[in-house]
Formats: structure tokens, C-alpha cells, sequence
């Protein structure tokens, strides 16, 4: 296809988005930006939530994991269903209580001020990497399908995503992104089904046809209980999955500021527990797509190497299904990939603004200012980490993304943990310190096992770097122990 037109394409489709920013952005006040007056609409947020969750990795790479564990994510989406039930019933009542833009305002309260500092640190570290990582793939394929055709550097092409980005945030916010999102997961689950229903006619299936040939297939293995080695088994798989997203939206700034939002925490449960649920069912979708679409290579003649992990469904749009799948494609994926980097520039710079700058003491028009410049900070060294990971990168992105959480999310789990379910105090002063010191020795662990005895770490690494945060900080507890109220 034509890279102008698909150019056209993608400026009307953020046409779209600036319209609806200019209309949401008015008159928006500093908690406007941050959490949207805490007027937003359970279901409104529920529904652009589920786009965010999923993001561009999503729409990418799970299609392409059939081809080496079938559909065993399934067990993580399952463990997903009860992190969201704990988050709702455990972790926002007590954010609903602070009242506070930022979450981490919580380990101010429980610990102090070094906790506060070392919570929302390892957010942004966390939150930069994985919005890298997720940017990455829609500016790579933009790169490949429009932007390379018209000699135009990768560099260039990050630029352009990000300003696309910041076009539609820096002034509304939470409160522009709620509507943006919901818009965004509108289009991509369109793409997503309209896709499916495309590959099922190349194939010749009807929809009986369709289910039939995705049930009977080696790649639809969803449960595996024999290989305790293995990283998919399922006790391994399920119990990751509940804590992974624990940390990576009930300890998230980025996911739980729209949470925030809700009118009331009755509504922000609604909100948690139904998008949570939804998972399983738009998860299927994208793993019985990818069946389809290795169906379809084999059917081709498609050379394995060239669609194997992350590059099955780009390649098969771009090579093979037409200009009418190739459209789909690429709306759905920046329909996924924007959808959840907006709000990640928008919690990073909330967190940076809040967290680590401070506002106590601020006039409105100060804190408006000094987030603004914070906007434009983040969008700048989001580009230069999707610049850098464009050098590295040799491995499936979403498993990439998982694997840094488990180094980067493990101190938050142990921070929270202790807060939640002791009473303890801590010796601020050694809180960064065991931070920072945990992610290293499950590292050096895990090399160890790996390369001593043969054993390889899946996404339990997240459990065991929590426990070395939760343990080092016992051992820095104060004594006698305080009571906390």
C-alpha cells in the first residue's frame, strides 16, 4: 500500500483524538489533569481501561506466542481475574481514603518520606521502560510500513509518535484520556474481530469452521500440569499472574489513577472487577488469531522464519492478507499502543510532578507550570530509552516487559506488603538501599540457576524479589515495634 496513504490515514485517525481533546480539555484544573475532578464514569473508564491493559505488546506479540506455548498465557489471564479482586477489595479503599492524586502518597503515611521517594522511583523507572518497550512496537512498524519508504530515520519516526502523543494530553489529561481510551479500545477490538472474520473467509471457514480448526489445534494447549520445570506451568503461571498484576496496576500509578477518578469507591470496584473479568474473553480473541493466522502460513507456504514470535501478524498484514487487514492492523495497533501510552505520560508526569517535585505549599498556577515541563521531560526520555531498546532488543517484547517488571516491581510488592499486613516500622534510611539491593541478588540468583542447575526463572522472579524487599526491611525494622494506626 501506498505509505501516503496510510500517512493520511493515521493523521485522520489523530484528527479524531485531537477533537475530542479539545472538547474534554476545557477549563481543566490541576486535578482535572490528575484525576479527572473524580467525575468520571465507572463504565466509560472500565471500558477505555481494557484497551490500556492490553496495549500494542498485546496486540503483537500474543498472537505470535501460540507457535511456542500454544495458548498457555491463558493460566496467567486467569491469575489476572484475582489480582484485580484483591486490588478492588484490599488496595482502593485505602486509596480512596488518602484522597491524594498519587498512590504512593500511602508509604508516606505507613513509613516515610524515604519510602515515599523509593515507591515512586521505582514506578518511574518501571513505567518508562514498559511504555518504551510498548512505543517501540507501533514506531517500528510505522517505521517499516511508511516511514523507512520515505528515507525517514527511526529517530525521527519516535519524535513524531510522541508528539502525536502529547498533542492530545498535555493540556486535559486524565480527563481528556478517559474518553480518548474508551474510543481507542472501541477501534481496536473492531480491528481485532474484523481481522479474525477476514482470515476465517481466506481460510474458507465459516464460524463453526473457525472453532472447529482453533479447538483441534496443537497450538490451542491451554493447561500445563506435567513439567514443574517448565516457566508455563500453571501453579507457576496462575500465581505470577495474580501478583504481576498487583504490581503493575494495583501498585501502578499509571492504571490506578483512572481507577481515582471514579465518582466513588463503590464505582472504582465496578470499574476494577469488570475489565478485570473481561480479560479472559479479549485475550482468547487475540490467542485464536494467532492460530488462524499460523493456519493461514501454513496454508501459504509462509517461510517460518520470517513470522516467527513478534512478527507473525505484522507480517502477514503487511505481505499477504491485503490493504483491508493491513488498515485493520495498523488502527488497532496504535488504537492499543496510544491508548495505554497516553495515560502512562500522563501518570509519569503526575508522579514526577507530585512525588518526587512535591506541590505542598504550590500555587495552582505553579504546579500547572512545573507539570507541563514535566509533560514535555517524560516525552523526551521515553524517545531516548525506544531509541536504545531499538539497539538491544532480541526478544519477544511482552515477555521483555514481564521480566524487567519482576526486577523493577519486586521492591514496591515487599514496600506494600509490609505496609498492608504488618505493623512494623522501618529505618527510613535503609529503605532505598534494600531497594535497590534486591533486584541485584535475584539477578545473581537467577544466573545461578540457570547456569549451575539448569533451571530457569520464569515470572516468579517477581515473587522472589518481593519477599528480599519484604525480609530486608525486617531486618531494618525499628524496635520496639509501633502500632500503627
Amino acid at each position: 500500500m501506498n505509505p501516503v496513504v496510510i500517512l493520511f490515514i493515521i493523521l485522520a485517525y489523530f484528527g479524531i483524538l485531537v477533537v475530542i481533546s479539545l472538547f474534554t480539555s476545557r477549563n481543566v484544573n490541576n486535578d482535572g489533569f490528575f484525576v479527572g475532578n473524580r467525575r468520571s464514569y465507572w463504565f466509560i473508564v472500565a471500558f477505555g481501561m481494557l484497551g490500556s491493559s492490553i496495549s500494542g505488546v498485546t496486540f503483537i506479540s500474543v498472537p505470535g506466542w501460540v507457535q511456542t506455548t500454544q495458548m498457555t498465557y491463558m493460566q496467567m489471564v486467569m491469575g489476572f481475574v484475582l489480582g484485580y479482586v484483591f486490588i478492588a477489595y484490599v488496595l482502593l479503599p485505602i486509596y480512596y481514603k488518602l484522597k491524594l492524586p498519587s498512590i504512593y502518597t500511602y508509604l508516606d503515611e505507613r513509613f516515610g518520606n524515604s519510602s515515599y521517594k523509593t515507591g515512586a522511583s521505582f514506578f518511574l523507572l518501571s513505567r518508562l521502560i514498559g511504555s518504551a518497550f510498548r512505543l517501540y512496537i507501533v514506531a517500528n512498524v510505522l517505521q517499516v510500513t511508511i516511514f523507512q519508504q520515505l528515507s525517514i530515520p527511526f529517530w525521527v519516526t519516535v519524535l513524531i509518535t510522541l508528539l502525536f502523543i502529547w498533542l492530545y494530553t498535555f493540556k486535559g489529561g486524565i480527563k481528556t484520556i478517559i474518553w480518548t481510551d474508551m474510543l481507542q479500545t472501541l477501534f481496536m477490538f473492531t480491528a481485532l474481530i474484523a481481522t479474525i472474520i477476514i482470515v476465517s473467509k481466506e481460510l474458507d471457514f465459516g464460524f463453526g469452521d473457525a472453532v472447529s480448526a482453533i479447538y483441534h489445534s496443537p497450538m490451542s494447549k491451554v493447561f500445563e500440569f506435567s513439567d514443574w520445570h517448565s516457566t508455563q506451568h500453571f501453579v507457576k503461571q496462575f500465581i505470577s499472574g495474580a501478583f504481576i498484576t498487583i504490581v503493575m496496576t494495583g501498585l501502578d500509578q499509571d492504571m490506578m489513577q483512572k481507577n481515582l477518578s471514579c465518582r466513588s469507591l463503590k464505582d472504582a470496584k465496578k470499574n476494577v472487577l469488570s475489565y478485570g473479568v473481561a480479560f479472559l474473553p479479549a485475550n482468547l480473541l487475540f490467542l485464536s488469531l494467532g492460530v488462524l493466522l499460523m493456519i493461514y502460513a501454513q496454508t501459504m507456504g509462509v517461510d517460518p522464519e520470517l513470522i516467527k514470535g513478534d512478527n507473525l501478524y505484522p507480517y502477514l498484514a503487511t505481505n499477504y492478507l491485503g490493504s483491508a487487514v493491513l488498515i485493520l492492523f495498523l488502527i488497532g495497533l496504535m488504537a492499543s499502543a496510544y491508548s495505554s501510552a497516553d495515560s502512562a505520560l500522563t501518570a509519569l508526569t503526575t508522579s514526577f510532578t507530585v512525588d518526587i517535585l512535591g506541590i505542598k505549599g504550590k500555587s495552582e498556577k505553579q504546579i500547572q507550570k512545573t507539570r507541563k515541563i514535566t509533560h514535555i521531560g517524560m516525552s523526551l526520555v521515553l524517545g531516548f530509552i525506544i531509541i536504545l531498546f531499538n539497539v538491544i532488543n532480541e526478544k519477544s517484547v511482552i515477555d521483555a516487559i514481564y521480566t524487567i517488571a519482576g526486577y523493577t516491581y519486586g521492591p514496591l510488592l515487599g514496600l506494600y506488603a509490609l505496609g498492608l499486613f504488618t505493623k512494623i516500622q522501618v529505618k527510613e534510611k535503609y529503605v532505598p538501599f534494600v531497594a535497590v539491593l534486591s533486584p541485584i541478588l535475584c539477578f545473581v540468583i537467577n544466573f545461578v540457576l540457570k547456569n549451575y542447575a539448569g533451571y530457569t526463572m520464569g515470572y516468579e522472579l517477581l515473587l522472589l524479589n518481593g519477599l528480599l524487599t519484604f525480609l530486608g526491611l525486617l531486618i531494618f525494622r525499628k524496635s520496639p515495634v509501633i502500632k500503627y494506626q
